[in-house]
């Protein structure tokens, strides 16, 4: 995300979207009743009657819409949908219009307060470095599941389930069926391969090393970027294992739908351990207040209310990293489970001011 311009005195901010989780910050920054500019087509009313058909059509226009809804679609191509009525444009103004901002793309939003969550959010896509592609499938004999990790986006590419054979019952017919199987995900992943950063492959048994000899027979440019980490489970559960894995951060490394699972582990841990954590509004105002706080987790949520938009000015203001969990995956249903809001701290400390004995 760049910000290319920021009026403090009208609030008026020009940004322009780089990646697709500028695309997830901007959906979370424009609110009802927020004015929102950007480069959009509309049918033009005013062209004359010699005008080519298509230019009686649609002209392409800047608009600024009073937002009243605003949706995120983070499968397929990224964009986010604003809809409401025109307030500023070359014609038909109080007509509703809807925005489409995709990555690339340029829009201007009125903010004449930023909240805490707002300044959360620009400054995380402001500081953010781009949005490595990474290939994830976690496979194993029958069952393997293949993912595409760009920045908050966890986008589902295939799933596979067959009933194989063991390698004891059925001789040659089960060896086929399973040499088809090998060759079905190792295909899958040398076409969607092509383009990422980096493939992981994870999960139990040896599946995962016979799938990379595969592999590297079929395109042996990929070894560069190839990487390998064993889990309990394969399927949805192996990649879910995997994102909240310690190791997540090294074989995922620049994934941001890692690094979420990865703080949402180590507060979790903190908090079992009895050491380090600080969980829901209260206790994070406390543990605030005593300077204890390192990072700062804060469901999406969870960002309109005030009594937390609060906290996350306070967080900013004590240089306390603030991470902001996106709903609707596994991490965010913890964190909710937890008040929706938790600190990992700098040491030991009991919300309330009183400091915990060692062990």
């Amino acid at each position: 995300m760049r910000l290319l311009h920021h009026d403090p005195k009208t609030g008026l901010l020009r940004i322009r979207l780089e990646t697709p989780s500028d695309l997830w910050r901007i959906a979370r920054m424009i609110r009802p009743g927020d004015l929102v500019g950007a480069s959009t087509t509309r049918r033009d009313p005013e062209a004359p009657a010699e005008a080519k058909s298509a230019e009686r059509e649609r002209r392409r226009v800047w608009l600024v819409v009073r937002a009243e809804q605003v949706e995120f679609h983070g499968f397929g191509e990224a964009r986010v949908r604003v809809t409401g009525p025109i307030a500023e444009g070359p014609f038909d103004q109080g007509r509703h219009h809807t925005l489409d901002l995709v990555e690339g793309g340029e829009l201007t939003v009125a903010k004449p307060e930023l909240t805490g969550a707002d300044r959360a959010l620009l400054e995380e896509g402001t500081q953010a470095r781009g949005d490595p592609a990474l290939l994830v499938a976690a496979v194993d004999w029958g069952e393997s599941t293949i993912v595409r990790l760009r920045g908050r986006m966890v986008q589902p590419v295939a799933e596979l389930s067959r009933s194989l054979p063991g390698k004891r019952y059925g001789g040659a017919a089960a060896e086929k069926a399973r040499a088809a199987y090998r060759d079905e995900v190792a295909e899958l992943l040398v076409r969607e391969g092509a383009g990422a950063t980096a493939v992981v492959l994870a999960g139990p048994g040896f599946f995962k090393e016979e799938l990379t000899r595969a592999l590297l027979e079929r395109a042996p440019g990929l070894k560069a970027k190839l990487r390998t980490t064993a889990t309990a489970e394969s399927g949805g559960a192996g990649v879910m294992e995997l994102l909240r894995s310690g190791r997540a951060s090294e074989v995922l490394q620049g994934s941001v739908a890692a690094e979420e699972a990865d703080l949402v582990e180590r507060l979790v841990t903190a908090l079992g351990g009895g050491k380090r954590a600080a969980v829901g509004p209260k206790e994070v105002e406390s543990a605030l207040g005593a300077g204890a706080v390192e990072t700062l987790l804060v469901d999406e949520t969870e960002l309109a209310k005030p009594p937390i938009s609060a906290l996350l000015d306070r967080a900013r203001d004590g240089k306390v990293r603030v991470f902001i969990v996106g709903s609707g995956g596994e991490a965010s249903k913890r964190l909710r489970a937890l008040g929706g809001i938790g600190g990992i701290l700098r040491f030991d400390f009991v919300p309330g001011g009183r400091e915990r004995r060692a062990g």
